[in-house]
């Protein structure tokens, strides 16, 4: 059987709140442990998701790179048969000289990407901004990470300077080694809602495809958003620059966690403590759930999102993260299910490369969404709490998939938390 290749990620965000910065790299101590290189490798992965990060090479100039990391670490992986997808900005709002909202974020990053390929210049997979979806939406709408926008305006000016950025830094990899590929990340959740709130889950539905719609040249006047995006700032000779000269995803990296589709529910008394979005012209005020824990919805789960995009962009898919911070027995559950899912779609005729297993060492504060440092952490693969990495039960099932394409123990046969009754938030 011609199973899915399975991937590796190493969680790597550098994220800004205010004036400092946190790094996962640091917090799981793989900044200073090469010897991480080899454990993945043992697991059979020929594939990894690596960071060459633009506020760790140049934090204070482009004029003054130090290459030393990543000069140990990238010969290393080629030494071990792993080909890396090197990721230039990570959830970040790069170094203190430029931010997302600065319009010459796109043409440093830009620099700073061909500087990479040419010291380089036999890497072939680049993502040049990880997720700009959802970073505009966390750091220009949701007011959490740097440069804390709470408008539609900061938060379509966010977005539009990341893509700018994907498609000016892969030109400009390209000028260097003209086979580069771009693995497009987004997190591609589902949008779910009572009746009152179905025009407000109609539009998070178009604004998801965004990212992709804009590097594929996708969002011409007829765009359900076009009209929005033109509202909110960007003027029609920059979506026009898009359009006609767009910079297509060579792979979709699509991102699907438990928390990624959402259930939009105006019926507060039943939610208390959840958090309220306040109402405005035409909308009801309305609580945002994971439709996991809704009895109301009917999450499409990771088959149906990438079903989705297969359908509508048929292009190369992968699963560039997945993840879940749980018991050792739910995340063993939760890899084994989109196993199955990917190598039955790509059995099906849809066009999948990798299920990418993230993250590697674990993650340090998505519950709080990074706006704590250290306060808490999730492993992986392996568990970093220790003076060592130590193995987790994933381990030998990553070994497994990896090396054979299958792997069998007892917990696989049970549901996991979000198959179960138990799951549902209890009404007030």
């Amino acid at each position: 059987m011609n199973n899915v290749e399975l991937w590796g990620g190493v969680e790597c965000t550098c994220r800004r709140v205010g004036d400092s910065y946190s790094d996962q790299l640091t917090r799981s101590g793989h900044r200073h442990r090469v010897s991480d290189l080899d454990r993945f490798a043992e697991l059979g992965l020929r594939t990894l998701r690596y960071p060459v990060l633009w506020e760790h090479v140049a934090p204070d100039s482009l004029d003054r790179p130090d290459w030393n990391w990543p000069d140990e670490r990238l010969p290393r992986l080629q030494a071990l048969g792993i080909e890396p997808i090197v990721g230039l900005v990570h959830h970040g709002s790069g170094p203190r000289y430029t931010n997302l909202s600065d319009p010459d974020f796109a043409p440093g990053l830009a620099r700073y990407a061909g500087l990479v390929a040419e010291r380089y210049p036999w890497v072939r997979y680049y993502t040049p901004v990880n997720e700009p979806l959802t970073t505009a939406r966390f750091s220009g709408l949701y007011g959490l990470w740097y440069p804390h926008g709470t408008t539609d305006e900061v938060f379509v000016r966010l977005l539009y300077n990341q893509v700018l950025a994907t498609k000016l830094a892969m030109q400009a990899i390209r000028r260097v080694n003209p086979a580069a590929q771009l693995v497009q990340t987004e997190d591609l959740g589902h949008a779910h809602a009572t009746p009152a709130l179905a025009g407000q889950a109609t539009f998070e539905n178009h604004r998801r495809w965004l990212t992709f719609d804009l590097l594929s040249g996708a969002v011409t006047r007829h765009h359900p958003l076009w009209t929005y995006l033109r509202r909110n700032g960007l003027g029609t000779a920059e979506l026009l620059a898009l359009q006609y000269d767009p910079l297509p995803p060579d792979i979709l990296g699509i991102n699907y966690y438990a928390t990624s589709e959402r259930f939009l529910d105006d019926r507060l008394s039943d939610l208390p403590g959840r958090g309220c979005r306040p109402a405005s012209s035409g909308r009801p005020a309305y609580v945002d759930v994971e439709a996991v824990r809704a009895p109301d919805a009917a999450p499409v789960g990771l088959a149906g999102v990438l079903r989705q995009a297969w359908t509508r962009y048929r292009r190369p898919l992968a699963v560039t993260e997945s993840h879940l911070g749980c018991t050792r027995e739910e995340q063993m559950r939760w890899l084994h299910q989109a196993w199955e899912v990917t190598n039955n779609l790509r059995t099906n005729g849809v066009d999948i490369r990798g299920l990418t297993v993230w993250s590697l060492l674990g993650a340090y504060d998505w519950d709080n969404l990074l706006t704590q440092d250290g306060a808490s952490y999730e492993s992986g693969v392996f568990d970093v709490r220790g003076s060592q990495p130590r193995p987790t039960a994933l381990s030998k099932m990553v070994q497994q998939l990896a090396r054979h394409g299958h792997y069998h123990h007892p917990v696989l046969h049970g549901p996991g938390w979000w198959q179960r009754p138990t799951r549902f938030f209890a009404p007030a």
